[in-house]
Order: C-alpha cells, then structure tokens, then sequence
C-alpha cells in the first residue's frame, strides 16, 4: 500500500509511519511540527518513506496513487490544545474535512484518529462505542474533545454520502518511547520527575482512573482496523483500570527513584474515570492488548533514561 499519514512526527504517527514501512508499504508523512519532531522520524529517511511540511488545515497535495489516508495529524495532550485552543479545533475541523477530500479524491481507505475524550467526563463506566458521552463544549477541554466530535460527525458524513470507506478508533491512553518530556500526560509526565529526583505531581487526590495502552498494542490495533470492513467506532485501548496515584507510585519503584508525591487541585472537567469496553475490538478486529504494564513501562523508562 501508498499510505499518508497525517501527523507523521508526532508519538503515535512516528511508530504507524514504522510499523507500515517494516511491512513493506510506502508512506507519505505530513506533520506541519507544531507538536511533532522530526527526530521522531530521523531514521526512516532512508526507506520508502517522504515527508512533506504542511498544515493540513489547507489543502493537501499528494501526487501518484493514495490507498489508505491515517489522519493523526492534532493536538493531543491538554498542555498543548490549551496553548493552542484555536489550532487545536482548526485542524479536526479544517484538517479532517482536507483529509477526508483526499480520500476521496485517491478512492483510499481513511481512518480517522479520534479519542476517549468524545466521551467528557463519563457517566457510563466501561465506556461503550454506543455512549454518546458528557461533555462540556465550552470548558478548557472543549476545544480538543468538541474537534474530536465534529470530526467524528464529518468522517461519518462522508461515509454515508459519498461511500468512503471510512473509520473512527476511539484511543484511550497511549504511551510509550518518543512521548514528549513536557507532553504534560501522566506517565511521561511521572517518569521524567522520578528520574531527575523531584516531586510527582498529581492532580486531584489520586483516585481518578486512567487505562493505559502500550503503542505497539495500539498501532496493531489500528493497521487491523483499517483492514477491516468496520465503518463503525471502535475502541482501542487497554481495560485494565488504575488509579492515577497507582501509576505514580509504580513509576516511582520501577526507576529506583525517592521521589515523594505532592497533590495539586484538579484541572476543570478532568475525567474522574476512563475505561475502555473493548468488546467490539475483540469480536470484530480479533484485537486485545499484549504488553503488560511493567514491560511497556520498562521500555519506555530506558527510553526516557536517554533523555533526561
């Protein structure tokens, strides 16, 4: 497959932009870097890989044959859509519509990054596709899970409107090598204050819950949906539910570290629980996460090792 990435030198984008060119596909990344780094994708210029420096809030470009468009291309922690609020709801809203025209216009596959933050701050715990979530559109967190939703709704439309074959993976917490330091997420966030011996820093009293997923769990699950004839939402992530104060102090004990937690208020409209049901990824995908948490955090604390 000739496959684009939007979004190609971000965390996620990066491992997907690997993974297809290991397969033996060629694949056209496009990152406008206001979130990704180029280091992130430094060592794939040398394989069928191009990268090409655009805004996909206008128009996208591609010559030659196009089988498969990923858009990824967003914002995706709360430091970074909260400095740019305005960019953030550009490119779901902007940037999805582009990208979405040229699938269209390649007669390519698409599928659709969007989030667990579609479903705010949830009344229904696990989290079903069919929950059609609790969120608040004009909070601090709107602009990023307002984008996702539009995004959603357009992916949507162009399905039934045009036959696109499209998708939509609703992605709980991810996490793994080439998350930025300041990404200001929980685990790379926990993991860079253990390893330079400060204070963990928790927001709210800790009890909140988060599921995380491992990348190379995630990036299976998403290559098996887009080879799938699945148009409707799907849930990838990993079920096994933490609290936030849990993960914090298993960080703490797997980087040797003293560091000692200190608590801070909640942020406005912070989820107080996030769990996926990954029942429709298990039936329909045959999909479910393999790596244990102590083997991805290993991996991810000897990356961050390297950088700090």
């Amino acid at each position: 497959m000739r496959v684009v990435i939007t979004g190609a030198a971000g965390f996620i984008g990066s491992h997907l932009s690997e993974t297809l060119l290991e397969g033996g596909h060629s694949v056209v990344g496009i990152d406008n870097l206001l979130t990704g780094d180029l280091n992130n994708i430094a060592h794939l210029r040398d394989q069928d890989f191009q990268f090409i420096k655009h805004d996909v809030t206008h128009y996208i470009d591609v010559s030659g044959p196009v089988d498969l468009v990923l858009h990824w291309a967003s914002p995706a922690s709360p430091v970074d859509y909260l400095e740019w609020p305005i960019p953030t709801l550009k490119v779901g809203a902007l940037g999805t519509h582009n990208a979405l025209g040229l699938a269209k216009a390649k007669a390519a596959r698409f599928v659709l990054a969007s989030t667990s933050e579609v479903y705010g701050d949830p009344l229904e715990h696990p989290q079903k596709e069919s929950y059609w979530g609790n969120v608040n559109p004009i909070g601090p967190r709107g602009v990023y899970d307002e984008a996702k939703r539009f995004a959603e709704a357009i992916t949507v439309a162009y399905h039934r409107y045009h036959g696109l074959d499209a998708k939509i993976i609703r992605i709980f917490n991810t996490y793994g090598p080439r998350m930025r330091i300041n990404d200001g997420r929980a685990v790379p966030t926990f993991i860079a204050q253990a390893l330079r011996g400060e204070d963990v820093t928790i927001f709210g009293n800790g009890s909140q819950t988060r599921s995380f997923c491992y990348i190379t769990d995630l990036v299976r699950g998403i290559l098996a949906l887009a080879q799938s004839d699945v148009n409707d939402p799907v849930n990838v992530g990993n079920p096994n539910e933490m609290s936030i104060e849990a993960i914090a102090r298993t960080i703490i004990q797997m980087t040797g570290s003293a560091s000692q937690l200190i608590f801070k208020p909640l942020p406005t409209d912070d989820p107080k629980v996030r769990q996926p049901d990954i029942t429709r990824a298990r039936t329909l995908l045959t999909w479910e996460p393999r790596v244990s948490l102590e083997e991805g955090l290993a991996s991810t604390i000897a990356y961050f090792r390297t950088k700090i």
